[in-house]
């Protein structure tokens, strides 16, 4: 029986870190604020991968 190896995908992993000033996490990017990590989180990886705002992301945005 002959076993196959698996490659190991290399994903492109790029750290998501968000700023957290005033009580608020702040995407690097954009500089918009978010009382969620994981919409500032998710706003920056956007921003990152498409340099561009989601409007879907955006409207959980603070004003």
């Amino acid at each position: 029986m002959r076993r196959i190896k698996k490659k190991k995908r290399e994903k492109n992993l790029v750290a998501i870190v968000v700023s957290f000033v005033g009580g608020f996490y702040i995407c690097d990017d954009c500089k918009l604020r978010y009382s969620d990590k994981k919409m500032a989180q998710k706003c920056e990886r956007w921003c990152l991968a498409y340099h561009s705002c989601n409007l879907e992301i955006t409207k959980h945005a603070i004003k």
